[in-house]
């Protein structure tokens, strides 16, 4: 068998072909330097220009009562003394004098009651004293008369002129004068009674403020039927409630495993939820005797040692049961801030404030310790400073934010 000629085989080296996959490869090793050049860049440039990732906490307004706190609890305001008005008599309303948030004295007129009816029933009776005082004038006038010809008849028979009849029948009209004074004089105090019954009735149709307070609600409007005995159709009962503003309490339920810190008479520390910087001093006034099993609390009513205008009925608020009573001094606000927001620098406490992307060292001077907080004097409330600044960190470095 002969052998193939392999000698006129051979293999086509092209440069352009060998070459083609090296020269794609080229390009990586520059753009992988580069990136590691910018990297490097960046990391340089960060530590140049001091930028660092920071929390900042935000300087804030503290009391100093919070350090004599026991417990807190939360509640409403409540009005000890509160009356939803309304008249005895039935009818309709003709007119109401006040107005939600308008201030009454007690027995002031505030609404009225169609009352005409009842008006001439008491005109009525008032004219049936007139007409029995003027049969009382009458009969006393006729008793004066009986009791001098009583006189002449008693004269003229000790005489002879008259007869014993005679006589006796001037008694008789003496005593039956006098009867009839009795009778005028019952009949006045009838009528008296009659009319003080009409005056009565008059009333109820008067509706007065049972004491010195503020409308709260206004529940029916001039042409209303006031019904307050019954529940009729399209009829109202109470026309108005008011409330006793200085009898304002807050009531807040505290957990019976927490009763050991509460007693009567112990001070307290009131602030509202619509007013959060407004602190009234209170007083625990009285603890009901009865635990609610449902939540395992018992309610503690806490009376105002101050008023304000500003606090309504059914606001919620915070009541801080403190140890002892804040001294003068104590009441007012003072700024403060967390404790691990203050740094040392050459021996002195400051802070760093936050300015734009930026911070400024600021010098400070601390004062008493809050709880958690430190009084601070050298910022303002509201400023936002940087939380446990790192012993690098100073005057005109560039942070971030830290967004966690």
């Amino acid at each position: 068998m002969t052998a193939p000629d392999i000698s006129k085989l051979k293999i086509e080296r092209n440069p352009a072909t060998a070459s083609a996959r090296p020269a794609r490869r080229r390009w990586v090793r520059p753009v992988l330097a580069g990136a590691v050049l910018l990297a490097v860049a960046a990391i340089a440039s960060k530590q140049i220009n001091g930028s660092a990732n920071v929390e900042t906490v935000t300087v804030a307004q503290s009391y100093p009562s919070q350090s004599y706190t026991l417990l807190n609890a939360t509640g409403y305001v409540v009005a000890q003394r509160k009356a939803s008005l309304s008249s005895k008599a039935t009818g309709r309303l003709e007119w109401l004098g006040v107005l939600e948030g308008s201030a009454v004295k007690k027995d002031e007129i505030i609404a009225r009651l169609e009352n005409r009816d009842v008006s001439a029933t008491l005109g009525q009776a008032q004219a049936n004293i007139k007409v029995a005082q003027a049969n009382l004038e009458q009969g006393q006038a006729e008793l004066a008369d009986a009791q001098a010809n009583f006189k002449r008849t008693g004269e003229l028979l000790a005489q002879k002129f008259i007869t014993a009849s005679a006589y006796d029948a001037a008694q008789a009209r003496l005593s039956k004068a006098r009867a009839n004074i009795a009778g005028y004089q019952a009949a006045i105090a009838a009528a008296k009674a009659s009319a003080q019954v009409a005056q009565v009735a008059l009333d109820q149709t008067l509706i007065r403020a049972p004491f010195d307070g503020v409308v709260l609600t206004k529940n029916a409007n001039v042409g209303d039927n006031i019904t307050p005995f019954s529940s009729a159709a399209d009829s109202k009962g109470a026309v108005v409630t008011i409330a006793d503003m200085s009898t304002l309490e807050v009531e807040a339920d505290v957990s019976e495993s927490n009763l050991s810190k509460i007693r009567v008479d112990q001070p307290a520390d009131i602030t509202l939820d619509a007013f959060p910087e407004l602190h009234l001093a209170g007083t625990v006034s009285r603890m009901v005797p009865t635990i609610d099993r449902s939540k395992a609390t018992l309610l503690v009513k806490v009376r105002f040692s101050e008023h304000d205008a500003r606090v309504l009925p059914d606001m919620s608020a915070k009541v801080a049961f403190l140890s002892k009573a804040v001294p003068p001094e104590d009441r007012q606000a003072v700024t403060s801030v967390q404790a691990a927001a203050i740094a040392t620098r050459d021996g002195k406490p400051v802070l760093f404030v936050l300015d734009g992307e930026k911070v400024r060292q600021v010098a400070v001077t601390q004062g008493r310790k809050l709880g958690e907080l430190v009084e601070i004097r050298g910022v303002k409330a509201g400023d936002k400073v940087v939380l446990t600044p790192d012993a690098k960190l100073h005057d005109g470095a560039t942070v971030s934010l830290n967004k966690k």
